[in-house]
């Protein structure tokens, strides 16, 4: 069974934590990430200098950050659909602070 392949062509922060992004096949997709940016691979992004480094990876065509969070093209592209499971999914990465008084 075949499944197209998407590739990001190009992107566009429109505001914080908010990229408008274009596909191969013609297709955009409007994402805020601010729900999903939580955890040891995401939360830095709450950084905004940091999250607007995004850039497109020229080998695999998706959106890429410095500290090496990425996300797979086909779920950029999709974004709609699979959205809420994303944020479902980042409850889980939240980090629980320990204060500096308590030994782990």
């Amino acid at each position: 069974m075949e499944h197209p392949i998407y590739r990001v062509v190009s992107m566009e922060i429109l505001a914080p934590y908010v990229l408008r992004v274009l596909f191969n096949d013609g297709e955009e997709s409007t994402i805020d990430f601010r729900l999903l940016l939580d955890g040891d691979l995401y939360g830095p992004l709450r950084d905004l200098s940091l999250f607007n480094q995004v850039q497109i990876d020229k080998e695999v065509h998706t959106l890429v950050w410095p500290n090496g969070a990425d996300f797979d093209p086909a779920d950029l592209h999709d974004w709609e659909e699979v959205s809420e499971g994303f944020v479902l999914l980042s409850n889980n990465w939240k980090t629980e602070l320990v204060p500096d008084n308590e030994s782990l």
